[in-house]
């Protein structure tokens, strides 16, 4: 799980539908080809295009790393910082209109590794995700319109196995401010960065801790 020195709310989600069941191609589409550079915004390199009817759907699916990403100090403990490392397979599918503008995207994130560590002391939480986003941008090729539907789970475990964070549930983000517009479910990330009740990081900063 992403977050950029805990200033990001992390909004995680499972779905079990990926986006490629969204593509069944019409007879006259043209699957897999590069895809047209006057697409706005353009669509990242790992997706090929297809046209279909008056418009055009890119997708494609990667494989994505990174950290162990220094995200600062534990929320409930300060004493040390909290490293973030993981790997996840991503699907991803684009939209867009006749005159080659945005109207929606849908990505897939399903994790095969992920972990929060404390390198002083030698721990490690890990944790699995999966999520789905749905963006729907009201005006076409501006992606800072419209909203943004976060579904999904994330749980972070202990030593034991036992789960010490959650991120679960719905929640549906303004894409012109990044506000919060509607949560439901749990997750422990809204209660900690909206609602300001750190807390909740108390166990997973325990279990930190070593």
């Amino acid at each position: 799980m992403r977050l950029i020195s805990w200033g990001k709310v992390a909004i995680v989600g499972l779905a079990p539908i990926l986006g490629a069941l969204l593509l069944a191609p019409a007879a006259s589409a043209q699957a897999g080809q590069p895809c047209s550079p006057t697409l706005n915004p353009p669509p990242p390199s790992f997706e090929t295009c297809q046209t279909v009817g008056g418009g055009t759907i890119a997708s494609g699916s990667r494989v994505e790393s990174y950290g162990p990403t220094d995200m600062g100090p534990c929320l409930t403990d300060p004493s040390f910082d909290v490293f973030d490392q993981g790997t996840f397979n991503q699907h991803a599918t684009r939209w867009y209109d006749q005159n080659g503008d945005l109207t929606r995207r849908h990505i897939y994130d399903h994790y095969t590794f992920g972990q929060w560590s404390n390198p002083l002391a030698g721990t490690v939480v890990p944790y699995t995700q999966n999520n789905v986003e749905n963006d729907e941008y009201a005006i076409p090729g501006d992606m800072n319109s419209g909203t943004t539907t976060f579904t999904g789970e994330s749980m972070y475990h202990d030593g034991t196995g036992a789960p010490v964070l959650w991120g679960n549930g719905r929640q549906v983000n303004s894409n012109v401010d990044g506000s919060l517009i509607e949560s439901s479910g749990r997750n422990d990330f809204v209660l900690a960065f909206v609602e300001n009740d750190p807390s909740v990081f108390a166990p997973v900063c325990a279990a930190l801790a070593g």
